[in-house]
């Protein structure tokens, strides 16, 4: 029983073919396309009010250089969330579950940021690996602890989604599993269960929308240390 409920997690296959890939294309099909004209229909006119206020609430504390990643970050907000959000339907996959597809968001953005503040100013950028003031003895160990936690930073980018998500549906499936098996014997308690599950599915409706920005705000927050 334990190893089936982490089947969820197995990225499923037809025919030896993986689906994954369907299940991260299947977000931009759902979406309407913008059009050009000046009125259009409430659901093009919400999704644009909603990216105009995120994006300018992201770009707020960067400068006109970090404005050139708006679209990207953007676009990566709107497609984690959607993607976190299908994942909540029954028989359905979360491809956000994977820690591969997280950290191969977060290495390559996070590597992107790194690049520029060393590109752009190297001073700077080598100088958060120092605080200011710091006595002499102490200069090595701390070039080595802020080293180190440089690189750790995509690695809890993308494991903080991974464990979010994964031990929201773990609980969720525990959850709905005593309902099924209390609804025979004790159905006012399965009731009450019942009642958990569903306060606890509205939560991780939360969860899969605060992730998914606070995954978008890290990476925010990285890149303007380094424009």
């Amino acid at each position: 029983m334990m190893v089936s409920f982490f089947d969820q997690f197995a990225s499923p296959s037809y025919l030896g073919i993986p689906l994954i890939a369907i299940a991260i294309a299947l977000p931009w099909i759902l979406y309407p396309t913008p059009s050009s004209r000046w009125v259009n229909n409430r659901l093009i006119t919400l999704q644009g009010w909603f990216i105009n206020r995120f994006t300018n609430q992201l770009m707020l504390p960067l400068n006109v250089g970090g404005h050139k990643w708006a679209l990207l970050l953007a676009s990566l907000m709107i497609f984690l969330i959607t993607i976190n959000m299908l994942g909540l339907l029954p028989y359905t996959f979360t491809p956000t579950t994977q820690l591969s597809l997280n950290m191969g968001f977060a290495v390559p953005l996070w590597l992107a940021t790194v690049i520029i503040g060393m590109r752009n100013q190297p001073t700077v950028a080598l100088g958060h690996l120092l605080p200011e003031g710091t006595p002499i003895p102490l200069i090595p160990v701390l070039i080595i602890i802020e080293t180190i936690s440089l690189f750790i930073r995509p690695l809890a980018l993308g494991v903080r989604l991974t464990a979010n998500l994964t031990a929201g549906h773990l609980l969720i499936q525990l959850i709905a599993t005593a309902v099924f098996v209390l609804l025979p014997m004790m159905p006012t308690v399965a009731v009450l269960t019942a009642t958990v599950l569903f306060l606890l599915t509205l939560l991780e409706v939360a969860v899969a929308m605060i992730q998914a920005y606070v995954f978008v705000l890290l990476l925010s927050l990285y890149l303007q240390e380094n424009v």
